[in-house]
């Protein structure tokens, strides 16, 4: 079953989400930068190109900003990705080695850990 899994496309759109305490102000200072349109709500905001890929920002509590290039605290970013049926998708990013994290906040994603430990989100449209 891996096989046929490997020659189709899972998930589609990954959408780089970065954890910060103000995701309004780090959407408009790329978007500013980049000349991308941005869109704020509560906890969450995103900066994005007419066409293309977008960056999105999640606000964390208590956040602590990574430290580079030493790893006591590590960079904190992941990719959510877009599926019509997150029942289906689960079982196959499960068979291609993924876990189910524990923690399970929302109803319209899932949070899993890529094989190295990497969390990444199944989402809804």
């Amino acid at each position: 079953m891996v096989d046929i899994l490997a020659r189709m496309a899972i998930a589609r759109l990954p959408l780089i989400a970065v954890d910060c305490p103000d995701p309004g102000a780090l959407a408009r200072f790329y978007g500013a930068m980049l000349d991308w349109q941005v869109d704020v709500s509560a906890d969450r905001a995103s900066a994005c190109p007419e066409d293309g890929q977008c960056i999105a920002f999640h606000r964390v509590a208590d956040y602590t900003p990574p430290t580079w290039p030493g790893q006591e605290r590590p960079k904190q970013m992941h990719l959510d990705m877009l599926v019509d049926d997150l029942d289906v998708a689960e079982r196959a990013v499960l068979a291609l080695g993924a876990t189910r994290h524990p923690d399970q906040p929302g109803t319209s994603y899932r949070v899993f850990l890529d094989p190295a430990g990497h969390p990444f989100c199944l989402c809804l449209e």
